[in-house]
Order: structure tokens, then sequence, then C-alpha cells
């Protein structure tokens, strides 16, 4: 916070700024004149009108933290809380050309067609399509101090005039200017189109500032004019009492703001616009009750969330139901909280490898922006009573809120690829928070993300639907295929561990007639089949799944067919199998197949999957074992075909893959292999013969009953006798892979 030292109402020359950490801000030529605010009302705060913060004693603290904006600054540069829309970026300031622009843009954000709460200019920052060019190119303390002023005295200018909030910055050691320009109470405005054009209503239309009455749209934005968004609103019947000091300052201090070393929780609620003035006293707006008070369904009976949870469908019984209450943000993430823990998944570990296959049955990411979709956009109004709804039943989820969409959002816009029109928002400032909070996306962009983690996840497409009366808006999260399948692999699991295996396949193959679309009932069935030496009904399966069957789960199937084939003796069929896997393939199901074709003894395609298997491949200690295995294999033929340049690349290269596979985490056993296997590549790479001791010593004591180690390490020993050369290398042939 900045404060006058005295305290000056009207007039301001000479004086100090002394600012809340300490530190002195001297301005070049201060002078401070009365202006009208973005509230109408008279004022003349030091805030609006300084000289770049070169603060003397407060180097320690970060440059981003703005204690004029309730926003952090670098968080605002990157466009992680502020949609692009509402920036404007300026590389540097010209009075005659950039002002000009600058005051229109002014205008078109306190105009706020679209209900978003204005927008944000930077100057001193340049543009590249719409996103900041980083770090900041900057603009001298003297021409900001002349943008503040010019800036200032041409908002007079403004019909009616308006105020923005204009906030020297320091990024690094780059000094910018930052012109927060909020919704006006008082739009619709006007402002000259150049020094003397004539006045016009400005509205910002994406990225660009346009002339609303040449585009037609003068005429809804003065209807839109008479409407505050209802989360803009004063509640009369609060005070600021109401608000929870420590929740105000807990946010500020999540969102990396300095504004939570102000001092005065009203000068706080002021520059956070969550307070109006009225009658000489602060009265919150009902955002600033959504976010800090201790409970809001004390003012907003719909403020709340409940989930409740189903045995069955809508006639089943209520398994569990629980109530989030306490601010928006608390809510939310509770809420979430729950869910994820609710939500089930399924992973397959293979033998001694970490990394798994699976799916969740609701993906987290479509659950957080449904839900939060949810609460941003419902009404909190009286006429609004209902809460936030969450319902869970054994094959979906349903989050409904009400009421509907507004007027311009039609079913046809919720459909997969379809784009939601740029319509005013319900709320203005709520999304905002939530923004800020990390907890909500772009605006109009949550919709097909929910669409894509759905997909990504493997399950079927979400349904967002409202009737006709648009009382109600809801999203349907169909649970993963493989969900209900869960519990009859646990079923079959438990008769196994009785020893009633016929019941066991009886109750999958019951599950798989029902739903022979799942690759883990299909996975499952192909293994017992095989195990019972049905090989003909386990590609009946794999042929039922092909058809049902989602993609991605394709070749995990076809592997798992493949070793069924490969244990049961049919190798010709798991060869044609094999070249069914797509070179598409990547991660886990790119490693099993490398693995299949290494057991069909196909070295040059079980390198070539293994090398499209991606990062998964580097945390695989098995994968990693048997790619070394391929290379070597590849080494060997070369050795024989004289490419010895090759020869000694490959062994360089499964040497690396060994040592990785011996630093991961992984069975004693796999570990003593890979250190048979490098003790056999330092050999070969004539490596000191310590070094190739050493690496049989650790195989040994891993797998002491294992005799070949120690065969073959005596042979080492034996060769070397009497026939070392210099730093330990023999001098005689060794063999050579």
């Amino acid at each position: 916070m900045l404060r006058l030292l005295p305290a000056v109402p009207w007039l301001l020359r000479g004086c100090i700024l002394e600012t809340g950490s300490g530190g002195l801000c001297i301005p070049h030529r201060p002078q401070v004149v009365p202006f009208r605010d973005a509230d109408g009302r008279f004022a003349a705060t030091t805030d609006l009108l300084c000289s770049p913060r070169t603060l003397a004693t407060s180097k320690e603290r970060s440059s981003t933290m703005s204690q004029i904006l309730p926003i952090n600054i670098q968080r605002l540069l990157e466009g992680s809380s502020v949609e692009s829309e509402r920036i404007e970026f300026k590389a540097t300031w010209d009075a005659n050309t950039i002002g000009w622009q600058i005051l229109k843009t002014i205008c078109a954000f306190a105009n706020d067609y679209h209900n978003l709460n204005g927008g944000y200019v930077v100057i001193g920052v340049d543009d590249d399509g719409g996103h900041a060019v980083l770090p900041p190119a900057g603009i001298s303390p003297k021409k900001i101090e002349e943008a503040q002023q010019w800036i200032r005295g041409h908002c007079n200018r403004l019909d009616p005039v308006y105020q923005p909030i204009l906030s020297p910055e320091l990024i690094g050691d780059r000094h910018v200017l930052v012109a927060w320009v909020p919704a006006s109470d008082r739009r619709p405005h006007r402002a000259p189109d150049g020094a003397r054009g004539e006045r016009k209503h400005w509205i910002r239309l994406g990225p660009e500032t346009v002339d609303a009455e040449q585009r037609g749209m003068l005429g809804p934005l003065v209807e839109q004019a008479a409407r505050v968004p209802w989360d803009d609103q004063r509640a009369l019947e609060a005070s600021l009492a109401d608000f929870r000091e420590a929740r105000v300052r807990e946010y500020l201090r999540d969102v990396r703001s300095g504004l939570a070393e102000v001092p005065s929780l009203t000068d706080i609620c002021r520059r956070m616009q969550i307070t109006k003035r009225v009658n000489d006293h602060e009265v919150p707006r009902n955002v600033g009750l959504l976010f800090f008070s201790e409970d809001p369904t004390a003012w907003f009976r719909g403020a709340r969330i409940e989930v409740v949870q189903f045995a069955g469908d809508q006639s089943g019984d209520v398994q569990e139901e629980r109530v989030f209450k306490g601010s928006l943000a608390d809510q939310v993430r509770d809420c979430l909280r729950y869910l994820e823990g609710l939500s089930g998944a399924h992973l397959v570990k293979e033998r001694d490898q970490p990394q798994v296959r699976g799916w969740v049955s609701y993906p987290l990411r479509a659950v957080r922006e449904s839900l939060v979709n949810a609460v941003y956009h419902r009404g909190y109004q009286p006429g609004t009573p209902d809460s936030t709804k969450v319902y869970l039943y054994p094959e979906r989820m349903e989050i409904i809120s009400y009421p509907g969409p507004v007027p311009g959002v039609e079913a046809r816009h919720l459909l997969p690829g379809g784009n939601i029109p740029p319509v005013p928002a319900r709320n203005q400032r709520i999304g905002e928070f939530l923004k800020e909070l990390r907890l909500a996306e772009g605006r109009l962009t949550g919709i097909q993300k929910v669409f894509q983690a759905l997909q990504d996840n493997g399950s079927p497409t979400p349904r967002f639907d409202f009737d006709s009366s648009r009382t109600y808006f809801r999203a349907t999260l169909p649970a993963h295929p493989e969900y209900s399948a869960i519990n009859a692999l646990r079923d079959a699991a438990h008769l196994n561990a009785l020893g009633d295996e016929l019941s066991a396949s009886r109750r999958v193959e019951a599950a798989w007639k029902v739903n022979p679309g799942s690759g883990l009932l299909a996975a499952e069935l192909i293994r017992m089949y095989a195990k019972q030496d049905q090989l003909q009904k386990s590609e009946e399966v794999f042929e039922a799944f092909k058809k049902d069957g989602p993609a991605t789960a394709v070749a995990h199937v076809t592997n798992v067919l493949i070793e069924a084939f490969l244990e049961g003796g049919a190798a010709r069929k798991a060869e044609r199998l094999l070249d069914q896997i797509p070179t598409t393939a990547f991660g886990q199901d790119a490693i099993d197949a490398a693995i299949m074709a290494r057991r069909l003894r196909d070295p040059r395609r079980a390198h070539r999957f293994f090398e499209i298997a991606g990062e998964t491949l580097q945390g695989d200690p098995r994968g990693l074992h048997e790619f070394a295995q391929a290379k070597l294999d590849a080494a060997k033929t070369a050795y024989h075909d004289r490419q010895h340049g090759v020869n000694r690349r490959l062994l360089n290269e499964a040497r690396q893959l060994l040592e990785r596979v011996i630093q991961l985490d992984a069975p004693p056993m796999r570990h003593a292999w890979a250190w048979r296997d490098l003790a056999r590549t330092r050999n070969w790479l004539r490596e000191p013969v310590g070094t190739v001791e050493e690496a049989y010593e650790q195989a040994m004591r891993l797998q002491p009953d294992e005799p070949r180690f120690r065969r073959e390490l005596q042979a080492v020993t034996a060769g070397q006798s009497g026939h070392r050369g210099r730093a330990g290398h023999r001098t005689g042939k060794r063999n050579r892979p």
C-alpha cells in the first residue's frame, strides 16, 4: 500500500511515498489531480499515479508481487490467469499513436460487452500472436510517467468519465505499466476515435477493439449496460465484518499478490473490488461473500455442493450423501478430493515392471472441468435455491447446476467439436477468482477438454443437456467400460483362490458376454482359455473384441494372445498376429510387442518396437533389459558380418541400458542377470578385467545358487593369467559376440 506523507487530499508536490515494505518511492514530478474513479466518485489516490516502484529497501521482495493489483503479474503476462482477449500488450509508448489506441481499448474493457470484468493493458511488453514476449523489453521510467499523465488526463474525455487503475511494475529489471480496467458501473462509455475523431462506443471482439455501432452491437450493449452482473452487485444486507480477513489474505498469498501485505482490510477489499462504498461505508459485493465469508449459504441458499452415491439407478438405495459448504474455492477443492477418492482405478502390473497399464473410472480432469463449470456458470439468486448436485450411479456421474445455460448457447454447441459462442456470461467475477486459483480453465474451452479427457481414458463420450425451459444444466460422464468388469475379476480371483477354477472361468465368461468390448475381460478370458489348452476359444474372444473394443486397447489384447500362442506352441500364428500390431503402438504396448518379437527371434522388429516405446521404456527394467539383449544380438550379427564399428556402437548402447537397469528398482533376479549381461558386455568391449569381475561378483551376490555366473567368471579369470597389458587390459584374444 502507498500512503502519502503527509496526506494531502488534492495536490501533491515533491512529497515522499512510503511503501508497505518500508522502502521509499520518490516521484519524479509528482502531481495528483481530482478525477472520477470507476464508480464515479471523485478521488485522488496516489496508488493510481506514481513513478515506477524502484524501492530502496525492497530488492529482496519479488518484482512480480504487486501491491496495487490483486493478481500475480507474472501469471498475467503468461496468460495463465486471464484470457488473452482480455489483455492488450504495447511494446512501447507514444502519445500520438499508441495513446489513442489505448484510450479506445480502455473504453472497450470498461464497456465489458461479454461480462468478463474488463481487462488489462500492459505497456512495455511486445505482442506475439496474443501472447507476451518475455522477458519484457520494458520502457523507461520517464516514459511510464508520461504515459500515466497522458492516460489520466485523456480518460477525462471518455463519456461518461472513467479512470482505470494504473500500476507501474518492475519485472526483473524492466519497467512496465499495467492499466487495470474493471467493468464500469456507468457503461456504456464512448471514447474519441483519435485526436480529432468523434466519440464512439468501443467494445472488444476477441483480441480486437471495434466500433459497436458499426458492428450492429450498440443496442445489445445499451441493454446490457442497464444490468449489473449478479456476482458484482452489492449485498446491502451484509457488511465488511462478514468477510474472514484470514481467508482474504490467504487467497492473495495463494495467487502471489503483494496486496496480502497491505495492513488495512478495507483498502485490500477496495482494490480487489469485492466491496463498494455506499453512504460512507463499505458494502460487500456478492462475489466477495461467495469466496471470503464463513458460510455463503447464509445469503445464497444454493451456494453448496451435494454429492449423492446410489447403489443402483435412480430407484436404488442411497449409499452415501455428502454436503460441501464454505467458500466456493473450498467447496470445489474438497469435493474434488472426495470424488477422486471414490474414483476407481484399474492398473495392470506386469512381472518386475514398474510401469502400469490402466484407466480410471472417471478422469479427474473431466470431473474438475465439469464441476468447476457448474459452480462458475450457475445462478445464486434467491430464485435458484437448489444446490449444485453430483449424482453417482454405477455406470455414470451426473453434475447438475441451476438454472440452464444463458440464451445463445444451444444443444449443438455442446457436441464434440462444437464451439460455444461468446455470449455474455451469467457471472462476471466468479470465473476470475477460480482462474486465478487455477481451478478453472480459459473461457469457452472446458467442454471440449472434457471430451478429450474421456477419450484419452478410453471412456464413452460424455453428454451435456438442458431442458427447453433452461431450468437446469447437466453434464453426464459415463464410467469407463472396464469399471463394471472389476467386480467380475474380483469374484473370479476369489474363486481361483478357493481352487474353483471352473466357476472363476464362468464368472468371467458371463461378464464378457455382457461387455464384449472390455479389453480387461477379453485379456483375462484369453489367458484362462489358453491355460485350459483351448486356443480356439481364445481366438474367438479376440475376434469378438476387435469388433466391439476400443482401438486404444487392441494392441494390449493382441500381445496377450501372441503370448498365449507362444506358450501353446503355435509360433506361426503368433508371427502372423505380431504383424497386426501397428508401428504406431507406443508405451507399454510397444514394449510388450518388442518382447514378443524377441521370443519369436525377430531382432529387427524387436529393436523397432523398443525404439518407439518412448519415455515409458526409461522406467521399465524388464523392457530395458530386453532392449539391451536385443542390441547384444544385433552386435553379434554385426561382428560376424565384420561390421566392427557397428558392433562396438551396439555394445556401448547395450552397456548404457544395462547400467540403467541396475539403477532402477527391480527384483533381485532381474538385477542379477543384468549384472551378468553387463559383465559379458564389458568383457567384449575389452574393458579392464577388474570391472568384468566386479560385475560377475555382484551377480553372484544376488543369485549365489546360479552356477553359470561362477563358470563364466572362472573362464574370464583363466583367460587372463599372464596376458595383461597396460591398464589391466588383456593382450591376448577375447571372445566377441
